[in-house]
């Protein structure tokens, strides 16, 4: 009788997931809302918890805006790349520093450790990457992240929570240092990596300052750049879009405002990481607990 009954406890606990999980929710929704809403209501503040209006003609007209197929690419170009030699690179370089064999390895491992406590900040950073050629440069996307400390740190620790006799029995068998670590390590190390590549998935896709310090021609923007030059021209974005025929109606819903494209924008570029992450979730909660607790 008693565990059939519900305790205030249950009320209160129930009542705050609620609403937390409302609050997480309610700004993408709100975004979406204003996105397929009449535009001059949108522009007033009057779509707050269900559309008026309805229409697609947001998402049809900045499609049409120059450069964004480009800087589409670009993004995509750069996660999909970004991600995996940092993922790869994550994977091999934790396995190596967790080898007591490796030649330099106490001193290079602290030399990682190092870099995650001083930066030298922003000048002399743009300046590396001006000497080395990066401006302009799409290699500045990918190149500069894939040595990532932390991560290589994550693999390292997870690797030495395995059974060493895993990688000794191959050793005997006669494998390779590659052989044992595609063969042997590499399936043990899903979760972890699963985890990195969200993490830099993110991380990239979402990264606008490096195109805003190292890159002028545009064919080299980024989806997020454009956005964040949208955001802050939103009001002459929209002028311009109805002289170029953006807008060729006189129905007021239609026309671009600079609320109508700072959502509709924002919404294609968050779109993609909230399809994707779902189907990573399984590994990103399983990646942060192994080798948290130990058997």
């Amino acid at each position: 009788m008693w565990k059939n009954k519900i305790t205030m406890f249950d009320v209160l606990n129930y009542t705050f997931f609620a609403l937390f999980t409302f609050a997480c929710f309610f700004p993408f929704y709100y975004l979406f809302i204003n996105t397929i809403s009449s535009n001059d209501l949108s522009s007033k503040g009057l779509i707050l918890f269900y559309p008026k209006g309805f229409h697609l003609s947001n998402y049809t007209q900045v499609f049409n805006i120059p450069g964004l197929a480009t800087a589409t690419f670009i993004s995509v170009a750069r996660t999909v790349i970004g991600t995996v030699l940092t993922v790869a690179a994550s994977g091999f370089l934790g396995y190596l520093f967790s080898k007591p064999q490796m030649w330099g390895r106490k001193f290079w491992y602290r030399f990682l450790v190092v870099t995650m406590y001083f930066n030298a900040g922003l000048i002399p950073w743009f300046l590396v990457m001006r000497n080395l050629g990066m401006t302009n440069n799409f290699l500045a996307y990918v190149v500069p992240g894939i040595v990532a400390p932390f991560f290589i740190i994550l693999v390292k620790t997870f690797i030495e929570s395995t059974p060493i006799a895993l990688q000794e029995s191959a050793q005997i068998d006669g494998a390779g240092i590659f052989t044992i670590f595609s063969k042997i390590v590499m399936p043990l190390v899903v979760p972890v990596l699963a985890t990195i590549a969200i993490f830099t998935a993110i991380g990239q896709w979402n990264s606008f300052q490096d195109t805003l310090f190292l890159v002028t021609k545009s064919k080299l923007f980024t989806l997020q750049f454009l956005l964040y030059r949208y955001l802050n021209a939103a009001t002459s974005l929209a002028n311009v879009m109805k002289s170029t025929g953006g807008a060729l109606t006189n129905d007021m819903a239609n026309v671009q405002t600079a609320t109508s494209i700072r959502t509709t924008v924002s919404m294609i570029v968050v779109l993609p990481i909230l399809l994707v992450y779902p189907f990573f979730q399984r590994f990103f909660v399983k990646g942060m607990m192994v080798g948290a607790v130990k058997g």
